[in-house]
């Protein structure tokens, strides 16, 4: 399962796109509202090429430490402005802004309807003042990757567009195939 988190935008989503949609690997993009705000035409290429967008809060705030209101209000800010976006109704897949979570804040989430995302592997992609190099992204990948996998990256990492279709077809070869994140509910 790839999935990726997008909070802001440096340029290499479109590319992302580009490798998903040749190597036809379904993907969930976790996006922020600040990210709905300024990129409305990725998020609508995302879901016009069968990607499923997932919540990942308006202003990706620790939500262990937010009231009841205010967490309601994370997710249906992100909620409204996809619909705005696509005319769609947002999937319900939620991934907590780093991955902080406690037992109210998931059940909260349940109680909005939504499926919790986690992930299995990630890496440390994020800091774009500190992009490892492409092969040594792809060696803390592979050394990593197992049945089952639900792969974090982050849409903002230079070296993930650069990697992506290197790591993918890789990992095909290896035996994995790739799946939309609904198949982990089911």
């Amino acid at each position: 399962y790839l999935t990726f988190d997008a909070g802001y935008e440096n340029g290499y989503t479109a590319e992302i796109l580009d490798v998903l949609q040749e190597l036809e690997v379904p993907a969930a993009f976790f996006v922020t509202g600040d990210y709905l705000d300024r990129n409305a035409d990725l998020v609508r290429r995302m879901a016009a090429e069968g990607h499923i967008v997932g919540n990942h809060t308006m202003s990706h705030p620790d939500m262990t430490k937010v009231d009841g209101e205010t967490f309601r209000a994370e997710l249906k800010g992100v909620e409204d402005k996809y619909f705005a976006i696509t005319e769609q109704t947002l999937p319900k897949y939620y991934r907590p802004p780093q991955g902080v979570y406690d037992e109210a804040s998931l059940k909260r989430a349940q109680e909005k309807g939504y499926q919790t995302v986690f992930w299995s592997l990630a890496y440390a992609d994020w800091d774009n003042d500190r992009q490892p190099s492409p092969d040594e992204a792809v060696e803390k990948l592979n050394r990593r990757i197992h049945d089952g996998a639900v792969v974090l990256l982050h849409a903002t990492s230079k070296t993930n567009a650069e990697i992506l279709e290197r790591l993918l077809t890789g990992w095909v070869e290896m035996g994995y195939r790739f799946e939309p994140i609904t198949e982990l509910f089911r």
